[in-house]
């Protein structure tokens, strides 16, 4: 797996943004289309508009045995800040997603899954946010969305991780762990998604966190697009690295593939599909 992960990343990585780099936006964009569909799954588009121009969701669809109910989400966005090449923030999110989809893609499973790239999430949520407020005005539910933001960097270095301002759980001071973020309307979803995580893959460290409410105390909990489905009401889970809290090169040019733990990667994966065949659920259990 973590040469695909390395081929994923490579083809992905370079500035994404939809006004100083719109091209490479719309080529990110592209290779999640043709790898999702290379894979076999039926793709689709969920465009919405901003900066007076129209943008794209990727959502890719792998059916369930029981169609009706509410589908588990996967998700990743594909967008950059400027002058940075996103290699953890977040080709690696899009790269583990993508591995996910492969390793479930042959599987037979009750629960619909969806995997989506979602765009402009370094501009305010803006891709997620109209994708929530499109599943709310039109009565769908969902089971959960599983979000991943830059799960690419890890350092078994003593000071390696800092702890963020106000979080009310100790935090180590290496950074070498998954973080799993939710909110108490998301806690059954967290569990289970660390209960896997365990389980599945025990070498692989995790820590997780359920805030009160829609994370308004603590500001840091909500940078990503799990909390677009929590303004909207939903089940929503962060899977990070901390970003910022432990990765020096969170945002800057230097936000290189060189940076990348590519084992800490593979285990992550390993991690979200097992939570997703638990979430979504076999045909013989």
């Amino acid at each position: 797996m973590i040469p695909r992960l390395r081929t994923h990343v490579q083809a992905l990585l370079g500035e994404r943004h939809p006004l100083s780099s719109p091209d490479r936006l719309r080529q990110a964009e592209a290779y999640l289309c043709e790898t999702f569909s290379r894979l076999g799954l039926t793709v689709s588009t969920h465009a919405f508009d901003a900066f007076g121009d129209s943008y794209r969701n990727v959502v890719a669809s792998l059916p369930g045995t029981q169609p009706e109910t509410a589908p588990l989400i996967i998700a990743a966005h594909y967008d950059t800040v400027p002058d940075s090449p996103g290699a953890d923030d977040n080709a690696s999110g899009l790269a583990v997603m993508l591995e996910v989809a492969r390793s479930l893609q042959a599987i037979p499973l009750l629960r619909p899954v969806e995997l989506i790239g979602f765009c402009l999430e370094e501009e305010n949520l803006l891709g997620s946010l109209a994708y929530a407020s499109q599943l709310r005005e039109r009565g769908q539910d969902i089971y959960g969305a599983v979000v991943l933001e830059c799960v690419g960097f890890a350092s078994s270095e003593e000071g390696s991780q800092r702890r963020p301002p106000g979080t009310p759980i100790p935090v180590p001071s290496i950074g070498d762990f998954l973080a799993i973020v939710g909110n108490v309307a998301s806690a059954d979803l967290t569990a289970a998604v660390e209960r896997q995580a365990n389980q599945q893959v025990p070498e692989l460290k995790t820590i997780s966190l359920v805030v009160p409410g829609k994370g308004e105390l603590l500001p840091d909990t909500r940078r990503s697009d799990h909390a677009a489905f929590w303004h909207y009401g939903y089940p929503a889970v962060m899977l990070t690295d901390t970003a910022n809290f432990r990765n020096p090169h969170y945002h800057q040019p230097t936000d290189t593939i060189e940076g990348l733990n590519f084992m800490f990667m593979e285990q992550v994966a390993r991690a979200v599909t097992a939570a997703a065949l638990d979430l979504a659920g076999r045909p013989s259990e």
